[in-house]
């Protein structure tokens, strides 16, 4: 049984720090992200939290035909590229489709399944055969219990470096809720659970042509997640929120970032102090 993975120099799981994975919905520009990668760099460093850089080069279930989806795939890389070099950072990106898998494995740390994807068994499969480390978003669709059957068809594949996120589960028509009783469930099974608090507020589709959300309830959520024992925190950020080419509902402003994650760091300290003693 795993009680935790390596990504890099980042220990995820167990009992080791809260591991705060953060970045852009989408890749709007080169130099757009990369400032953004730099500032939640920094805000990483000063907190000594651990972190992992998070950008898409496609959106590829957006509500609409004319959303923006990004710069494209390999201009979308290149960028990615850049980032971890010249930043030195660990890089997570999700893939759409089989084809794309090689050559982002030769660039990212971890490779992220969409919610939509995760029953997509040759798609998991094929992304485990790289040997990197694998972030499969628990569908809106799915049980904690069934995360069971995703982690191995990953072993089947010999890959053990698997992380489970939580985005929310579809209730109604246009919205998510998030049950806590989640988090413990999956880690049952020895794998380290992740908490992706800003999509879990989005009402998909909720505004017709576009997805809506309730960003007011990130900090209550994720603190919420953290207490209960979850062992990183996914969010996407943007410096004008309302602006953003892509979920511009849920992204969470960059500059509220350092405050609400040094909550996070002092929470999931004082859970993980319980459990030590």
């Amino acid at each position: 049984m795993v009680n935790f993975i390596r990504v890099k120099d980042v220990k995820i799981g167990g009992n080791n720090p809260l591991v705060f994975i953060a970045g852009v919905c989408i890749i709007e520009s080169e130099d757009w992200t990369f400032d953004i990668a730099k500032e939640l760099k920094q805000i990483a460093q000063s907190l000594e939290i651990p972190f992992i850089f998070k950008a898409s080069y496609d959106k590829a279930n957006r509500s609409s035909v004319d959303s923006f989806r990004g710069i494209g795939f390999e201009s979308g890389l290149k960028v990615l590229k850049k980032i971890k070099e010249k930043l030195d950072i660990p890089i997570l990106t999700d893939v759409h489709c089989q084809t794309e898998i090689d050559d982002v494995s030769k660039i990212v740390d971890v490779i992220q399944i969409p919610a939509f994807l995760c029953r997509q068994t040759s798609l998991i499969i094929k992304a485990g055969s790289t040997g990197r480390a694998i972030n499969v978003k628990k569908g809106q669709f799915l049980s904690p219990f069934e995360v069971g059957n995703v982690i191995e068809k990953l072993k089947s594949a010999g890959n053990e470096k698997v992380m489970i996120t939580e985005r929310g589960y579809s209730f109604g028509y246009n919205n998510l809720v998030v049950d806590m009783r989640s988090f413990p469930i999956m880690k049952k099974f020895g794998y380290p659970v992740i908490y992706d608090v800003t999509h879990s507020l989005m009402l998909p589709g909720g505004e017709g042509i576009a997805s809506g959300g309730e960003r007011e309830y990130i900090p209550y959520l994720a603190r919420g997640a953290v207490a209960v024992g979850i062992d990183g925190v996914f969010m996407e950020v943007h410096n004008e929120p309302d602006k953003a080419l892509s979920d511009k509902a849920t992204v969470y402003p960059i500059d509220k970032i350092y405050d609400l994650v040094k909550q996070l760091r002092d929470i999931d300290r004082l859970i993980k102090g319980f459990f030590s003693k």
